[in-house]
């Protein structure tokens, strides 16, 4: 039998009413069978409610244009030294390559990230750089949506350059900068990042650096990453910022908001002993995720819509799980992905289209081709791969 709580709290969610962090924590902590699959019914009927049945993805390519990284994060697997075996640094050529690519599979979007090179601001000039990796694609392939750059490279170029957030991102938007990804924010605890990243970002500044692209026209993506040495209480507040922070661009009318929430299950098979150590497993256990899934849908639903599940770090079964957990979008092709799979994921690097409509399907839902901005790009498909 469903606890009398636990029964108020879903039932003010299915309501529309917004969660307390309070609450959102109860439901994090629930173990009973009965429980779980309560809060998951919540989460699909809202997932049914906001977001509607037809399961959306993406055919995008990732371009992590270098691994060199001048950070040091407890739990990366994908950054190099300069010099060290495997470090690597694209150059223009097999970026425009890559791009070319991903025109000839009907990619509408190329997503790039990379390590933070020392070697991008010789000379505090790392502007130049950047804004050139942007230049390079758009000159090249205009129809193209350029996805790129977190909060944390928005920082590191500012600092290079002495500029202001605002300066940076005004530049990269008239470079050709479609929208921002809200990765680099793992947990939004500065105790936790202190441990994890502790030379990344703070959170203060991540949640600045959101809002202002949200202010200069430049949509973002949200994420977090999840199951390491974070608690409960500790991820219902990353996501009541995430909310809070959402409210805020809306309510001052920015033209731009976050368009989606990505959980990120930590994947530690690669990370320093210490870390895996401490986690005590090397791979996402999927109950969890899937609760923090649905959670993430009942807390977040009427602010952030489109929830989206990691099909690298869970694989695509997983994936296709969490559909049922609140989320209504499968994520991207990819084509190529490094930082994950470094890390020891075993849910691949590319994905084929037939094989995300497939997915879908074999859920009896619709699936249908969006753009990023979660604009329907073709007529909506029959639930049925012919």
């Amino acid at each position: 039998m469903l606890n009398q709580h636990i029964d108020t709290i879903l039932n003010r969610a299915l309501l529309g009413e917004d969660l307390t962090p309070d609450e959102g924590v109860i439901l994090l902590n629930q173990t009973a069978p009965t429980a779980i699959a309560a809060i998951q019914e919540t989460a699909d009927k809202l997932r049914h409610k906001q977001a509607g049945d037809t399961v959306t993805y993406i055919i995008n390519r990732n371009i992590n244009f270098t691994n060199i990284c001048e950070q040091h994060c407890s739990f990366c697997a994908f950054r190099r030294d300069a010099g060290a075996e495997g470090a690597y640094w694209l150059n223009w050529g097999q970026i425009l390559e890559k791009a070319a690519d991903a025109v000839s599979r009907n990619a509408t979007e190329i997503c790039m990230q990379g390590g933070l090179n020392p070697e991008a601001k010789i000379n505090g000039a790392a502007l130049p750089y950047y804004l050139q990796l942007v230049k390079t694609i758009k000159d090249e392939f205009p129809h193209l949506h350029i996805h790129a750059f977190s909060p944390q490279e928005v920082q590191f170029i500012a600092e290079a350059d002495g500029m202001s957030y605002e300066e940076v991102i005004v530049k990269l938007r008239d470079a050709g900068l479609g929208s921002m990804p809200g990765t680099a924010a793992e947990i939004l605890d500065d105790e936790v990042r202190r441990i994890l990243c502790p030379e990344k970002t703070n959170t203060a500044t991540w949640l600045e650096i959101i809002g202002t692209a949200h202010k200069l026209g430049i949509p973002t993506t949200s994420t977090m990453l999840s199951g390491h040495i974070e608690t409960p209480s500790q991820q219902i507040a990353h996501l009541a910022k995430l909310r809070s922070r959402q409210q805020l661009s809306l309510d001052r009318g920015y033209p731009a908001y976050i368009t989606e929430f990505i959980l990120l299950p930590f994947v530690g098979q690669e990370a320093p002993k210490s870390l895996r150590r401490r986690v005590g497993r090397d791979q996402p256990v999927l109950s969890d995720a899937l609760l923090l899934t649905a959670v993430a849908r009942i807390f977040l639903g009427n602010w952030i819509v489109n929830h989206q599940p990691s099909w690298v770090k869970l694989g695509l079964a997983g994936a296709k799980e969490a559909l049922k957990w609140g989320c209504n979008d499968l994520g991207g092709t990819l084509m190529e992905e490094h930082i994950t799979t470094m890390a020891g994921a075993v849910g691949g690097t590319c994905m084929e289209v037939a094989d995300l409509q497939g997915a879908i399907s074999g859920l009896g839902r619709s699936f249908q081709e969006r753009d990023t901005l979660y604009r329907y790009l073709m007529p909506k498909f029959n639930s049925v791969v012919a």
